[in-house]
């Protein structure tokens, strides 16, 4: 059986991300595919910044936080980043995340859910060019949703119907590349 993490990709205090999470994974069980899914949130991984000088009694937490990280992603045959657009780009600590690994990743499939003032889409730009380097396979359709129109006071998460066609379609290529790529992993 497959394994999808739907990745949190935000540790924001009173973040959206949640919302959209809990949508992304309800929609993704409703499916009934023969998949296992799972979320992941960042901010259950107290990640230090990489390369960051850490006092010896924060080593120990840190370095198991990023072995948690490590395994958890490794354990997992594709991905969906949900994420927020901040400044045009992935916010800072999912970026952070993802340059704690790199085997973990390879080798493997990944589709996007953002949300922002444009649905995320740069956010997810950003994305493809990191998880290519990770020898991440990012599929093309991507569910974007609005701060403006898919949330009440830009906080209260009302998505519209018409996301439910991009998000069966982000899945379906999600899970075919999964598959496909766990036979290149052997």
């Amino acid at each position: 059986m497959l394994k999808i993490g739907i990745v949190l990709g935000s540790v924001r205090q009173g973040r959206n991300g949640e919302a959209v999470t809990n949508w992304t994974y309800d929609f993704a069980i409703k499916r009934n595919d023969d998949v296992e899914y799972e979320i992941v949130d960042l901010a259950d991984y107290k990640l230090p910044f990489l390369g960051a000088a850490l006092p010896e009694n924060e080593q120990a937490e840190a370095e198991a936080a990023i072995k948690a990280w490590s395994d958890k992603m490794a354990s997992l045959d594709g991905y969906i980043f949900v994420t927020p657009e901040y400044n045009h780009a992935v916010g800072g600590a999912l970026k952070n995340a993802l340059d704690f690994l790199n085997p973990e990743l390879n080798n493997k499939a990944a589709g996007f859910v953002g949300y922002g003032s444009l649905g995320g889409t740069r956010a997810h730009e950003n994305l493809r060019l990191i998880l290519a380097e990770l020898q991440v396979a990012t599929v093309r359709t991507a569910v974007t949703f609005s701060l403006i129109t898919d949330f009440e006071n830009m906080s209260v998460f009302k998505p519209a119907e018409y996301h439910t066609g991009n998000a069966n379609g982000m899945f379906d290529q999600v899970i075919a590349w999964s598959q496909a790529l766990r036979t290149v992993r052997g």
